[in-house]
């Protein structure tokens, strides 16, 4: 196994120490879970959960913009040619 050394936010160090302190693992054993996509699915972090707090952030859109978004882009212009 190879070292790499990184430099992280003290909050982030801080919050490895933790968990490494609560589970009684080492902190490299942390770290490599978090680099590793099927275990953070695992943990139950998933991408939403990444962007839950944008969810509903923007006011003013259609409701179903996810399944008629091309009707919401023309209706608003956005794409179309620009005057010169």
């Amino acid at each position: 196994m190879k070292t790499l050394t990184v430099r992280l936010p003290d909050e982030m160090v801080a919050e490895i120490a933790a968990e490494s302190r609560a589970r009684k693992v080492s902190k490299s054993d942390i770290v490599r879970e978090r680099l590793q996509p099927r275990v953070r699915r695992r943990r139950g972090i998933s991408p939403l959960n990444g962007i839950a707090d944008l969810v509903g952030s923007v006011d003013g859109l259609p409701e179903d913009l996810s399944a008629r978004r091309k009707d919401h882009l023309a209706a608003t212009g956005y794409g179309g040619k620009r005057p010169r």
